[in-house]
């Protein structure tokens, strides 16, 4: 069988399409792949990393200013997606695709919306508890709607379309232990690793605050830190860390443009702090992993706040916010949960307390029954 894919943006869109892609060539050996994504952006390196073929589309964003420049990026973006349309037309045409699947960003919608128009089966997944502006756009048009959590059904105008399976985790996630991994990795088993991950592009003000924390840590051995700074960020962060005479190595810290093997890293860690977007969170709980969550305020609705005070409450991470905590108290409570063993085991299975398994083989089976139809 044959199978687009589409996706761009952030990792939260692209490793969704990646996980079942890999599940749906274990279910039907020798299908095909071809992903669809926007023309520099990060889909254009992660894809064919993960060995599938990408084309690129001349995708643009939507802004919601009201100024003169806000109204030409628009009329730029109405124009790339009327060119995409075009494009996508002459690929489907070339692939023959038995189904077309996207998993969140702009993208999705000129890719999606010309595979309906030609009644070829079409699926949108979101992640997010609340959509995102392209799942709305796509939401009348599309054979199926997937969501990843119950109450985000509510927020369709047809609820009844839209199907609950949890949000995909790649089978990566599956091929390492804490031990493997840390031998992998070259970190002693009896030295904590505190994993920093603020997104794909990066976090400014977590950017801000490791470059604040790390002078804190010079000369120590109590933990090892990976702290991925993002592609968007990496080249003001290595000046600010030069301007400081500091070399991450006598900090016990390796810091990263990106973290490309996280199913590896992710399981030779004690303690994650990141972001709270939905494809992160089903990460830490699939792998049981404790966090302490700062969510974006950058996002419809505080979502992420909303997804991380969860996980709080069921004991599996600790929620700060922006602007309530520094570099002294940050570090803090690191020290104070890596020296209670007790409580970090007792997170690690209020995690996977929450984790929803089985998503990809129930989005997987979605595709496969729209196909038949």
């Amino acid at each position: 069988m044959k199978f687009i894919l589409t996706c761009g943006g952030t990792a939260g869109h692209i490793n969704p399409a990646l996980a079942v892609a890999g599940r749906l060539g274990e279910l039907l050996p020798g299908s095909e792949f071809l992903f669809l994504g926007a023309e520099g952006k990060m889909e254009m390196e992660l894809v064919p990393r993960a060995g599938y073929e990408i084309r690129a589309l001349p995708v643009t964003n939507i802004s919601r200013g009201k100024s003169p420049a806000a109204i030409i990026h628009n009329l730029k973006t109405l124009r790339n997606v009327r060119v995409s349309r075009r494009m996508t037309r002459e690929i489907l045409k070339d692939f023959h695709p038995d189904a077309v699947i996207g998993t969140g960003g702009y993208v999705c919608y000129p890719v999606l919306k010309e595979a309906a128009r030609r009644g070829i089966p079409t699926a949108v997944h979101e992640s997010n508890a609340v959509p995102g502006l392209t799942t709305k756009m796509l939401a009348g048009v599309v054979d199926r709607i997937m969501v990843g959590f119950e109450e985000s059904r509510a927020q369709y105008r047809e609820p009844e379309r839209v199907v609950v399976t949890g949000t995909p985790v790649r089978g990566e996630f599956d091929r390492h232990t804490r031990e493997s991994a840390r031998a992998e990795l070259g970190i002693p088993a009896d030295q904590p690793l505190v994993v920093s991950v603020w997104g794909s592009l990066g976090s400014g003000h977590m950017n801000d605050m490791m470059l604040k924390l790390l002078p804190l840590l010079k000369g120590q051995r109590d933990f090892r830190l990976i702290h991925a700074v993002g592609s968007r960020d990496f080249a003001e962060f290595s000046e600010g860390l030069a301007s400081l005479e500091l070399d991450p190595a006598d900090c016990g810290a390796d810091l990263r443009e990106y973290i490309y093997d996280m199913p590896r890293v992710m399981a030779a860690a004690d303690l994650i702090l990141c972001r709270a977007g939905a494809s992160t969170l089903s990460e830490l709980s699939y792998t049981g992993k404790p966090a302490i969550l700062v969510p974006s305020p950058n996002v419809t609705n505080h979502h992420q706040e909303r997804n991380a005070r969860v996980l709080e409450r069921a004991g599996g991470a600790k929620v700060l916010l922006e602007g309530e905590f520094d570099a002294d108290s940050l570090l803090a409570l690191i020290r104070e949960l890596l020296a209670d063993p007790a409580r970090l085991s007792a997170m690690s299975a209020a995690m996977r307390s929450l984790a929803v398994t089985g998503a990809t083989d129930r989005i997987c089976s979605e595709i496969l029954s729209l196909v038949q139809h």
